[in-house]
C-alpha cells in the first residue's frame, strides 16, 4: 500500500504524487482512494486503493533509470505498419501497459512519423496524451520542470530522427 507522499504512477493518467487516502462514497459503496496530484495539467485524480495493483499503479521510476528511457528514443528501427487501425490498437496497449519505455516507444514512434509524413487527429491526440503521461513522470524521478523535460525530450527526439534520416 502506498503512502501520503509517495510518487506513483496510474497508467493512461501519468505520474503524481499522493496528497492524501480520503474515504469516500461512491454508487452506495463506501472505500478509500488515493487522491494524487498530477505534476503536469494541475489536476487531481482518485484511484481507488484495492484496485491500485491490479489496475496497474506502481512507483515512479528513479532518477537512475532516467538514461534508460531515454535509450528508447535511440532505437532508430522503424518498424511502423502502415495499417493506421492497427498501429493506433498497438500504441493503445503500449500506453495501457503503464511500462515508462513502452510510453517512450509510443512517443519515439509516433514522433518519427509525424516528422516524416504527418499524423492522422486520433494519432495526433495520442502523440499529446503519451507524451504527457512519460513528461509527468519523468518530472517527479528528475524532479525538475515539465519545461525542462519536455525540452530534454524533444531535443533527443530531434537528434535521434536526424541519425535515423542519415542512415536512409
Amino acid at each position: 500500500m502506498f503512502k501520503v507522499g509517495d510518487n506513483i504512477v496510474y497508467p493512461m493518467h501519468g505520474a503524481g504524487t499522493i496528497e492524501s487516502i480520503e474515504e469516500k462514497e461512491v454508487l452506495g459503496e463506501t472505500q478509500k482512494y488515493y487522491v494524487m496530484k498530477m505534476p503536469v495539467g494541475d489536476i487531481r485524480v482518485m484511484v481507488p486503493t484495492k484496485n491500485a495493483e491490479l489496475i496497474g499503479v506502481r512507483d515512479v521510476i528513479d532518477n537512475n533509470s532516467l538514461e534508460d528511457v531515454f535509450k528508447v528514443f535511440n532505437n532508430n528501427t522503424q518498424i511502423v505498419t502502415s495499417n493506421w487501425n492497427k498501429r493506433y490498437r498497438d500504441n493503445m496497449e503500449r500506453m495501457k501497459s503503464g511500462d515508462i519505455y513502452e510510453v517512450a516507444e509510443v512517443v519515439r514512434s509516433l514522433s518519427f512519423k509525424q516528422k516524416e509524413k504527418g499524423l492522422a487527429t486520433g494519432e495526433k491526440k495520442m502523440l499529446s496524451n503519451a507524451k504527457q503521461i512519460l513528461v509527468s513522470e519523468l518530472v517527479l524521478a528528475e524532479d525538475s520542470s515539465r519545461e525542462n523535460v519536455e525540452h530534454m525530450i524533444d531535443e533527443r527526439i530531434e537528434n535521434s530522427f536526424n541519425s535515423y534520416m542519415a542512415t536512409l
